[in-house]
């Protein structure tokens, strides 16, 4: 398998140098992953786009995860508002392709005004779903028109809640380009889940595991409180079963990239550190 990470880059992927991606070779990882919003790509050149990928082909690294950053919900009511989310994945999709990434990134957003990943029950309903189905459809196509493997951003905060739910969206949208994220951590919805994460991480990767396209590796602990609080960890200072992560996903997919995210940059070099270290004591070889 293979290590990279979302982050340690500008914020204009445009501006990415080979010193940014040396910074990445030197934790020991071989790619990278980024998010641009969605509205503006339609400013963004051919040009700028092969100026990037010449980058990263001189630097010998892979651009994996091409992220899309857009407000709207992929199952909103409105259908002018899914038309325009549709229109600007688009985009996203053809200057991923044009980038050369691996993998484009979407997510499903929610009906909750606070945000894509706050929870509403409005989120689950049948009518919710058959929305979300026609949409992706929509998206398939274009993906498939333009070569270009989409993967669907899930969590048990979203009308993508579970591992049944993604395996279902994708066997019922039918497409050789559209798969999901492995992001097992999203997926862990109780304490016990976490107490007995091995037997969750199978189940997980079990139902998961063939329809994605790429890996998020991230760990998990408890947080203070009288509620209960599940916050993401640096991998190798939660709870979890790491080494039996790393070994599903290395045998579904051994040049596959897991992708460490939603760390500060001064947290990535321990991150690196612990998951390569992880990853030799399980006997899975990262490339």
């Amino acid at each position: 398998m293979r290590v990279g990470v979302v982050g340690m880059m500008p914020s204009d992927f445009r501006a990415i140098t080979s010193e940014h991606l040396a910074a990445v070779w030197s934790l020991g990882l071989s790619g990278v992953g980024f998010h641009a919003g969605g509205r503006g790509l339609f400013d963004v050149t051919s040009a700028e786009t092969a100026q990037v990928r010449e980058t990263f082909a001189t630097a010998g690294m892979d651009l994996v995860q091409f992220g899309i950053g857009y407000p709207d919900s992929l199952f909103a009511p409105e259908a002018g508002a899914r038309d325009e989310v549709v229109r600007v994945i688009g985009r996203g999709i053809e200057v991923a392709a044009e980038l050369g990434a691996h993998v484009c990134l979407i997510r499903t957003g929610s009906l909750s005004p606070n945000g894509s990943y706050f929870p509403a029950a409005e989120n689950h309903s049948p009518e919710a779903w058959q929305r979300l189905r026609e949409t992706v459809r929509r998206i398939a196509d274009k993906a498939e028109a333009v070569g270009q493997t989409v993967v669907i951003e899930t969590h048990l905060l979203t009308i993508l809640e579970s591992p049944e739910a993604n395996q279902r969206i994708i066997a019922e949208v039918g497409s050789p380009r559209m798969k999901v994220v492995m992001d097992y951590t999203n997926h862990f919805p109780t304490m016990q889940s976490v107490f007995h994460s091995t037997d969750r991480l199978n189940h997980i990767f079990d139902l998961m595991g063939p329809i994605s396209g790429v890996a998020h590796c991230k760990d998990i602990n408890f947080g203070k409180g009288l509620v209960l609080h599940i916050d993401e960890a640096i991998p190798g200072e939660g709870l979890l079963d790491l080494p039996t992560a790393l070994r599903r996903w290395q045998a579904l997919d051994p040049d596959g990239y897991m992708l460490l995210e939603h760390l500060p940059d001064s947290d990535y070099p321990l991150a690196a550190a612990n998951t390569l270290r992880i990853a030799a004591e399980a006997g899975v070889e990262v490339h």
